[in-house]
């Protein structure tokens, strides 16, 4: 669970982590009334689930209340990236001597913890790690031994002399934050250096462990402050594991790693992928329909990708689902239908047989990535 940015500095603020002096606030009069308060000059942030926002007119440096009020309303008004806005942080703007980098995240290939800081913040750290890699210092962590001292003087090594003591205060709070909220991720770019000798985050990005959300009742409760996409609740509700992306060839495939290869065959044929979605192990009609529903529900959608790999489910019974679902489902794009494994000869037969107009058969993934990404490409007759 990604929580606004506000919601991460509450929780830092529960670990003794300076901030600036900030609110939150949901309506254009809150912001104007807000930025009085807060002195005038403030920054103005949208608050959304997703990065760049400074790119991309979500972060705005306002010099009086007044402007403050226009920023507010233009966010809630219009959103951010297609996505609603309901509220907007206000913090007082300050100034900043230096600017760096820290996160704390779960190393899945390590099965530890990593922690890293950099001396170039502000800007995108996969950047940084390209152009200047000797910027960024990280070490794993232990679970069991926790953030050591030495550990965080290493860390901390890169950075001017006047912001090493406060970032070492930081850290092993930033690593609390972690251990006893589950976190899976905590960052802060930037974290600044202020020219009163102070050491703050002017951004949090925090992600909670689903898992671990029964241990605590107060973060799960935040769900509720997250808009609902309806596709998204759609996929949820019927336990797929559904992703929504910025392409236009829709994916429907069983097992993660399946899905994730299509989504790479399709980038390599040259398309977008549209989503990621899972089935999981099964493919019935009710769940084929359910999915195509759910991909078909995307407007930039122009063609579908299904890939199914017949295991416990028979290649002629995901055909069957496949032929069942388009019964009660609208194909208003074409749908390329990759089938292997298990009896994939025989669903192959059943779907030729069936000959339905928008179902485009592919013998290789490859294949049917390419042909899929033509069909996207090509114009879209009116139905």
């Amino acid at each position: 669970m990604d929580l606004y940015e506000h919601q991460g500095k509450e929780l830092f603020a529960r670990h003794g982590i300076p901030l600036v002096a900030s609110a939150v606030v949901t309506t254009p009069q809150e912001a104007l009334n807000a930025a009085e308060r807060l002195g005038g000059r403030v920054a103005v942030k949208v608050q959304v689930q997703i990065g760049g926002r400074g790119k991309g007119g979500g972060i705005v440096l306002a010099t009086t209340p007044g402007d403050a009020e226009q920023a507010a309303a233009r966010m809630l008004r219009d959103g951010f990236k297609d996505m609603p806005v309901t509220r907007v942080l206000l913090e007082q703007l300050v100034d900043i001597a230096g600017e760096f980098y820290c996160a704390i995240t779960l190393d899945r290939s390590a099965g530890t913890y990593l922690a890293m800081v950099s001396s170039q913040g502000g800007v995108d750290i996969e950047e940084v790690a390209r152009t200047n890699p000797g910027a960024i210092r990280r070490t794993h962590v232990d679970p069991i031994m926790g953030l050591r001292d030495y550990q965080v003087r290493y860390l901390c090594g890169r950075l001017p002399d006047e912001a090493r003591a406060g970032a070492a205060e930081l850290l092993p709070k930033l690593y609390e934050v972690v251990t006893d909220d589950d976190a899976t991720l905590v960052e802060v770019n930037p974290l600044v250096l202020l020219r009163d000798g102070r050491v703050v985050p002017l951004d949090a990005k925090v992600t909670i462990d689903d898992n671990a959300l029964a241990r605590h009742p107060d973060l799960a409760a935040l769900r509720s402050e997250f808009p609902v996409d309806p596709t998204q609740a759609r996929a949820n509700d019927h336990g797929l594991q559904y992703v929504k992306l910025d392409g236009e060839v829709g994916i429907i495939g069983n097992g993660a790693g399946l899905v994730m290869s299509t989504l790479d065959v399709v980038t390599q044929a040259g398309g977008r992928p549209a989503n990621f979605l899972d089935v999981g192990g099964g493919a019935s009609a009710d769940l084929m329909a359910t999915s195509l529903e759910v991909v078909l529900s995307d407007p930039a959608v122009r063609s579908v990708l299904v890939n199914i790999f017949g295991g416990i489910t028979r290649g002629e019974l995901v055909a069957q689902g496949i032929l069942e679902a388009l019964q009660r489902v609208h194909a208003r794009v074409p749908i390329v239908v990759r089938l292997d494994g298990t009896n994939a000869e025989e669903g192959r037969m059943i779907l030729e047989a069936a000959a339905h107009p928008m179902i485009v058969p592919a013998a290789t993934m490859l294949e049917a990535a390419r042909r899929a990404v033509e069909l996207a490409r090509a114009p879209q007759k009116v139905s």
